[in-house]
C-alpha cells in the first residue's frame, strides 16, 4: 500500500537503493542536489546531478525534460560528509513551456523500492508563480535514511534554489540551463541495483529496519567495485536484542559538536513530525468537510436514509485517517523518547540540565564550548518530551528575560512575583555562562542601580565572579557603559586595521564581556540608553555580549526609539512560556526555563569551584 505523505511529514526508508519517481502531465526537468552540514552543496557544482553531467557518487544522471522520471539512488554511495539530498523539479526552457507551476496540476513524486514497488507518494500542490521547488529531500538521521516531503518553491527557479545552497550567482545561472535545456537524446540510465538484505534494528512501519550505525563508521567501498554497489551489510542483530540509540551519533568533529547536532536533530525531528500530524488532521476534517457539503449540495439527497449513510461514511473516513495520523506520531515520539533517554545523561556541563550528575562532578573547563543550554522546548502534542534549547557560542544576539508579561495563548497575563523570578533566572543563566567558560575568559558586569537584583546576585557576588560594584545610581550606569562602549571602538579598530592583539592597550581586558542589566530602564537617561543600544548591535562581533531583565512596559516612555532593542534579543521567559516558533514550520514552542532540583547543592558547588579557578596562582 502506498503511504501518501503531506507536506513536513517524513517517513523511514526501509532500503539503502531506491529510486525516486516523477509523474507529471508535462515535461519537467529532475535535479538533484548533495547537500553538507552547513546547507551548502557538497563540492560545490560537482555535487550537483544535472542531464548529461557526470553525477556525484551513488545517483544515476537525471534524464532530460519529461512527463515522467526515474532516478535511481544508492545511499550506501553517497559521500559520507552527504547528511541530505534534496530532489528538484523546474520548469524547461524553450517555446511553449510553462511560464509557472501554478499554470499546471500538481506533480506527483513517488518513492520506489528496489523491486520497482510504489512505497510513497507525494502530490507537489500549493505552488503557484514559482518556476522551480524542492519536492523531497532525502536525509541522514542517527545513521539511518529518511524521506521528507518539502514542496518549497522558487519563483526564481533554478538559480534562486542553487545559490540558497551555496552556489555562487554566475555558476548557479550556468548549471540552471543545463538542467533546463532539450538534449538530443536522453543519457542511458545507470544499471538497475539488485535488491539487498537489510541489516537489524528497530522495526520501521514499513517492515524495514534503522541502522544506527554513525556515518562516519560506515565501512567504504573496496576500490574498483561499481559506484552504485552498497557495502555488504552486517550480521543481523538477534530479534530479541534491537540496536538502540547511540549518544553523539551524528556528524561533528568532536563527541560535543555530534551530541550538538544529535540535539538540534532531535528538535527538527519532532517539529517535522508534529507538523505532519496536524497536516494530516487538517486534510482529514477538509476531506470531511468537502464530502458533506457535497451531501447538503445535492437537494435530493440532504435528507434520508442516503444522507445518513454518506455522513457516517465521510466520518468514518475522517477517523481513519486522523487515527492513522496518531499512530505514525505515537511511533515517531516514542523513537525521540527513547533517543532523549540515552543523550540528555551524556550531555556535557554546557548542554546538561541543572539535574544532570554531570555536575557533581564539575571542573571549569580549559576552553569555552560550541554552545550553551538556555532551558527546554516542547510541543503541545508530546507533553513528556522535551528537547534543549541550545545557543552557539559567543553569543550573536543578547538575551531579554522577559520581566513583564507572559503568553497564554489568547491574551497576555503577568503573574505575582514575576520580576523576582526574573532576577533569578538572570542570576543562574549568568552562573552556567561563568562555568562553562575557563577561568578568566567571561567578566560579568552587574548593572542594578535600584539594587532590586541583589538577592538573587548575592552568591556571585560573595564569590568573587562579578566586577567591581559601580558607582550608585545613573553615574554608575554611565561608567560602565562608557568603559564598554570603548572597549568595542577599540576592538573594531584594532579588527579592522589587522593589528595583533598585544597592540591593544595595556590593562583592556581581553576576556568575553557579559552586561547584565537589571530591572532596565531604571537608571538609564537618554544617553546610557543610546550606549546600551550601540552595545547591543557591535558588541556581540567584538566580545561584549547582553543579558537584560526588562518590563518592556517600563521602558513604553521610549515610544518605538527601543524597538529595535526588543527585535534584536532573543526574548526567554522566567516562566514556561509559549512564544518561540521554529525556524522550519514555524510551531509555538512552549520555552520551559531552567531550574536547580529543590534541595540541591548544585549551585553553590559549580560556584565555588568556578571561584576557586579564578584565584590568582591557581
Amino acid at each position: 500500500m502506498t503511504a501518501e505523505l503531506v507536506r513536513g511529514q517524513n517517513q523511514a526508508l526501509p532500503w539503502t537503493r531506491l529510486e525516486i519517481g516523477v509523474e507529471a502531465d508535462r515535461a519537467l526537468a529532475l535535479g538533484a542536489v548533495l547537500v553538507g552540514e552547513a546547507g551548502h552543496a557538497l563540492g560545490g557544482a560537482e555535487g550537483i546531478a544535472l542531464p548529461g553531467a557526470p553525477p556525484p557518487p551513488g545517483l544515476a544522471a537525471p534524464g532530460p525534460p519529461a512527463p515522467t522520471h526515474r532516478l535511481a539512488v544508492d545511499l550506501g554511495a553517497l559521500p559520507s560528509a552527504a547528511t541530505r539530498l534534496d530532489l528538484f523539479l523546474a520548469l524547461p526552457g524553450g517555446p511553449g513551456a510553462p511560464a509557472r507551476f501554478g499554470a499546471l496540476a500538481a506533480p506527483r513524486v513517488l518513492l520506489l523500492g528496489p523491486g520497482g514497488e510504489k512505497a510513497a507518494g507525494f502530490a507537489v500542490t500549493g505552488l503557484a508563480e514559482e518556476t522551480a521547488v524542492v519536492a523531497v529531500e532525502l536525509y541522514r538521521r542517527n545513521g539511518a535514511w529518511k524521506i521528507r516531503a518539502v514542496g518549497q518553491g522558487y519563483q526564481g527557479g533554478v538559480p534562486a534554489l542553487l545559490t540558497d545552497r551555496g552556489i555562487d550567482p554566475e555558476t548557479a545561472r550556468r548549471l540552471a540551463a543545463v538542467a533546463q535545456a532539450h538534449p538530443v537524446a536522453p543519457l542511458p540510465a545507470a544499471p538497475r541495483p539488485d535488491p539487498e538484505p537489510v541489516p537489524a534494528g528497530p522495526a520501521t512501519p514499513s517492515g524495514g529496519r534503522v541502522d544506527y550505525t554513525h556515518p562516519g563508521r560506515r565501512p567504504t567501498a573496496p576500490a574498483g567495485r561499481h559506484p552504485y554497489a552498497t557495502p555488504a551489510p552486517a550480521a543481523p542483530a538477534p530479534p530479541t536484542a534491537p540496536a538502540a540509540p547511540v549518544a553523539g551519533d551524528a556528524s561533528g568533529w568532536s563527541m560535543e559538536e555530534r551530541l550538538h547536532n544529535q540535539v538540534w536533530g532531535m528538535f527538527e525531528d519532532l517539529a517535522r513530525t508534529v507538523a505532519a500530524y496536524r497536516g494530516a488532521v487538517e486534510f482529514a476534517e477538509d476531506r470531511r468537510e468537502r464530502e458533506l457539503d457535497a451531501v447538503l449540495d445535492d437537494p435530493r439527497g440532504r435528507t434520508g436514509q442516503g444522507a445518513a449513510d454518506a455522513s457516517a461514511a465521510a466520518s468514518e473516513r475522517y477517523e481513519t485517517l486522523v487515527a492513522r495520523a496518531q499512530k505514525a506520531l505515537d511511533r515517531d515520539l516514542a523513537q525521540l523518547a527513547v533517543e532523549s533517554q540515552v543523550v540528555e545523561p551524556a550531555l556535557p556541563p554546557a548542554l546538561a540540565g541543572w539535574e544532570s550528575p554531570v555536575w557533581h562532578a564539575y571542573r571549569p573547563p580549559e576552553q569555552p564550548p560550541l554552545s550553551v543550554r538556555l532551558g527546554d522546548l516542547g510541543l503541545p502534542e508530546a507533553p513528556e518530551l522535551r528537547i534543549p534549547m541550545l545557543v552557539r557560542l559567543p553569543l550573536e544576539r543578547g538575551l531579554w528575560i522577559d520581566a513583564g508579561r507572559l503568553s497564554d495563548g489568547e491574551g497576555e497575563s503577568r503573574p505575582a512575583g514575576l520580576r523576582a523570578l526574573a532576577a533569578g533566572s538572570a542570576a543562574l543563566h549568568t552562573t552556567r555562562l561563568l562555568a562553562v567558560h575557563p577561568p578568566g575568559g567571561l567578566t560579568v558586569h552587574l548593572l542594578d542601580p535600584a539594587g532590586s537584583g541583589a538577592a538573587a546576585f548575592a552568591g556571585l557576588r560573595n564569590a568573587g565572579l562579578l566586577a567591581p560594584v559601580p558607582a550608585a545610581g545613573a553615574a554608575g550606569v554611565a561608567e560602565v557603559l562608557e568603559r564598554l562602549t570603548r572597549r568595542v571602538d577599540l576592538v573594531q579598530m584594532a579588527v579592522r586595521g589587522g593589528a595583533r592583539s598585544d597592540a591593544l592597550p595595556p590593562g583592556l581586558d581581553t576576556a568575553e564581556q557579559l552586561l547584565v542589566v537589571h530591572d532596565f530602564p531604571h537608571g538609564f537617561d537618554d544617553r546610557a540608553v543610546t550606549r546600551l543600544r550601540y552595545l547591543a548591535d557591535e558588541g556581540p562581533a567584538v566580545g561584549v555580549h547582553l543579558l537584560l531583565v526588562a518590563d518592556r512596559d517600563d521602558a513604553a516612555g521610549y515610544g518605538p526609539l527601543l524597538d529595535p532593542l526588543w527585535r534584536g534579543l532573543l526574548r526567554i521567559t522566567p516562566l514556561p512560556d509559549r512564544h518561540l516558533a521554529d525556524p522550519w514550520v514555524h510551531h509555538l514552542w512552549t520555552f520551559t526555563p531552567p531550574c536547580v532540583p529543590r534541595g540541591s547543592a548544585v549551585l553553590e558547588t559549580v560556584v565555588g569551584a568556578t571561584a576557586r579557578a579564578r584565584r590568582p596562582g591557581r
